[in-house]
């Protein structure tokens, strides 16, 4: 257990091959550790020691020392085959220069894949059985692989990509909010967060139908009494017992269907009820 007041440090982030992203993380690692200047200007040897002034010599021994510690990270993150193919290693810099040579490619690879990749965008719809949350984190894995090659992914772009590839169930919303909504100010996460209102309320709304679905199997059913009884209910002149008699004997009900039929009937009238008050 960590002790009150201090926290777990970052892991080193390990290079498995993916230049684009590890470069990422492990630059916001060194920023972190306040190391990344040395990465990008270099620490350079003094030529002569005995000409520098104490504070010179002073200042000289800090840089190097945060070089050693940079290079410490860099061995760390770095495989020793991969190291191994690198010949200058003298400075932090030297190593970082030399992975992104090696690795990042040239800028006729980054438009191939970054081409590729607005392909991808392009052509991205939501499937109909996928929910909201899982068409996000695909259409924003593709932004982020995009911003990595260097495009510039603003969010009202990826916000414009999404509405106008849902699924037809979200039309209406999708109408709603380009009214009501600042597309331009729109975030990611506050549409995503607005869809999912939405989707839960689809959910509910098919949940009640579900429940409230009469099936008729075979003839005519229970369902078929009860469609009748609302239909006669609403028209205002239902009497409950004459007409379920009238029905059983029409139908030529026994006693027990008689009584079921009847039990039907009064449930019809609390539906109609219900969707009086609510329709």
């Amino acid at each position: 257990m960590t002790s009150e007041g201090s926290f777990i440090q970052p892991a080193i982030p390990r290079f498995d091959g993916h230049y684009d992203h590890w470069s990422m993380l492990m630059e916001n690692f060194l920023r972190s550790k306040e190391f990344w200047e040395l990465v990008e200007s270099g620490y350079i040897e003094p030529s002569s020691a005995s000409a520098q002034t104490e504070a010179q010599r002073k200042k000289t021994e800090e840089m190097k020392l945060k070089d050693l510690k940079v290079k410490n990270y860099l061995f760390q993150a770095i495989d020793r085959t991969v190291l191994d193919t690198i010949l200058k290693k003298d400075t932090a810099k030297d190593i970082w220069d030399a992975m992104k040579k090696k690795f990042e490619g040239n800028a006729k690879v980054k438009r191939s894949h970054l081409q590729a990749l607005r392909r991808e965008f392009e052509t991205l719809e939501m499937r109909s059985s996928e929910g909201v949350t899982e068409y996000f984190s695909r259409v924003m894995t593709v932004a982020n692989k995009m911003r990595l090659y260097g495009e510039d992914m603003q969010d009202v772009k990826v916000v414009e990509k999404i509405l106008r590839s849902l699924t037809e169930k979200f039309n209406y919303v999708v109408c709603s909010i380009e009214e009501s909504k600042d597309i331009d100010a729109l975030t990611v996460d506050e549409l995503q967060s607005s869809l999912i209102v939405h989707e839960q309320k689809f959910q509910r709304r098919n949940g009640e139908e579900q429940v409230l679905k009469v099936t008729s199997e075979g003839g005519r059913g229970w369902s078929w009494y009860l469609q009748r009884a609302v239909a006669r209910m609403r028209l205002g002149y239902f009497d409950k017992r004459r007409d379920v008699q009238d029905i059983s004997s029409r139908e030529g009900l026994d006693n027990s269907n008689q009584h079921e039929c009847q039990s039907d009937v009064y449930l019809a009238a609390s539906v109609s009820s219900f969707l009086s008050n609510t329709i």
